[in-house]
């Protein structure tokens, strides 16, 4: 079962809102996904975002920053973990996990580092 978050909703409506200009209309759906959103990716006060337009187009705006910026940092990390496993320098991939979780705040990224982190505690 995949358990990872399914953000093409979110990123759909930040595609229209954010680099298209279609204006952000706060309907009990587009809150809800908002909220969920906001959940997945550590921000703490999204109902309060969400009172005003400009409000929720900031979380919106926020929201994918983090997805993004997370996403990046996540692949970077593991391109050189991998390296790093195939010449045998396991500390070295260690720490391109340990430097994943010291700076990540998306639950969902942090999972996978952490994963990667306790597989390669498991080799020498």
């Amino acid at each position: 079962m995949d358990d990872s978050p399914d953000w093409d909703p979110v990123r759909a409506l930040a595609h229209g809102v954010l680099n298209q200009g279609i204006p952000l209309e706060l309907t009990d759906d587009v809150r809800s996904l908002l909220r969920r959103t906001a959940r997945e990716v550590a921000i703490s006060d999204a109902d309060t975002a969400l009172q005003t337009e400009a409000g929720a187009t900031e979380l919106l705006r926020e929201a994918m920053r983090r997805i993004k910026d997370g996403s990046w940092r996540l692949m970077r990390a593991l391109h050189r973990m991998y390296q790093d496993k195939r010449a045998g320098d396991f500390d070295s991939a260690r720490q391109e996990m340990r430097d994943v979780l010291a700076e990540e705040v998306v639950p969902f990224y942090r999972d996978v580092a952490a994963g990667q982190l306790e597989d390669l505690d498991d080799e020498p």
